[in-house]
């Protein structure tokens, strides 16, 4: 059985405890809904600043979260999320984007990648894959939002192909899948798995049939297989067991709860020796 890669070490916040060994300069994690300062549908940790909480809660929350990891706001990056492949590499200059307003974030965008210390890359979530990237040799960190859209956009691969013009081997990157919605709350139609299908090279089936133009969709090991596809050795990809939806103490899920739910943060940065 292999063991789960996030570790809880706050109420608000589960460590990705398996890279710790490689690098304690490393700062990355998932946060959870709890602990935090917003109230009602978002109660409490709500960290995304687009889903019409009030925004003084999600900053709160925001700085809450900034004194646990003990990487200050002003060095966080944000992006506005839209459900495609598009990747941007980070640098000083996009510090602070979509940290307190979120149309200052960087635009169209779901995968973040930087070569410089002292940066927070940051991505919001409410049962997406967030995917987690890590090239030790070249110091490389990177994360990316995969909804069933950027997933069949293969986002997971365009970060690795990005890697290569940086130089680095996909046999070179460790990969996290972190929490996210599972094939046991994940039921898509004809349309969704018609994109799957058309998908090359994977390898196994990722879906079962549940009935007519149902199917349970398995958005992890979809990913799992894309970034193996793309290269990534299989025992360089590690893949949590938590699912967004079934655990309605610890996670927001847009599924789960129809639409009207607060976000859970991906976080990766490395800060300064």
């Amino acid at each position: 059985m292999k063991l789960e890669p996030f570790t809880q070490k706050a109420e608000q916040v589960l460590n990705l405890s398996s890279w710790s060994h490689i690098s304690d300069k490393l700062v990355a994690g998932f946060t959870t809904k709890n602990g935090g300062d917003s109230e009602g549908d978002f109660k409490s940790f709500n960290l995304g600043l687009h889903v019409n909480d009030e925004d003084n809660s999600v900053i709160s929350n925001r700085k809450l979260l900034a004194d646990i990891l003990r990487f200050p706001p002003e060095n966080w990056v944000c992006s506005e999320q839209t459900h495609k492949n598009s990747i941007a590499k980070v640098t000083k200059k996009d510090l602070g984007a979509g940290v307190f307003t979120y149309e200052d974030s960087i635009k169209d965008t779901d995968g973040l990648y930087t070569t410089e210390k002292n940066i927070l890359l940051t991505l919001c979530y409410a049962d997406c894959v967030p995917l987690y990237f890590f090239a030790p040799s070249k110091q490389i960190i990177g994360i990316a939002h995969a909804g069933w859209k950027g997933t069949v956009q293969d986002i997971a691969g365009e970060m690795i192909r990005a890697w290569g013009h940086e130089g680095v081997k996909p046999d070179g990157i460790q990969a996290v899948i972190g929490p996210a919605i599972g094939k046991c709350c994940y039921i898509v139609d004809d349309y969704v798995i018609n994109f799957v299908k058309n998908l090359d090279k994977i390898e196994s089936k990722p879906y079962e049939i549940v009935s007519d133009n149902q199917y349970r969709l398995d958005l992890k090991e979809l990913n799992y297989q894309l970034m193996v596809r793309a290269g990534i050795p299989p025992e360089n990809i590690q893949v949590s067991s938590y699912c967004t939806s079934c655990e309605n103490q610890k996670f927001f899920s847009h599924r789960r709860d129809a639409g009207k739910t607060g976000r859970m943060m991906s976080f990766i940065g490395f800060k300064e020796d």
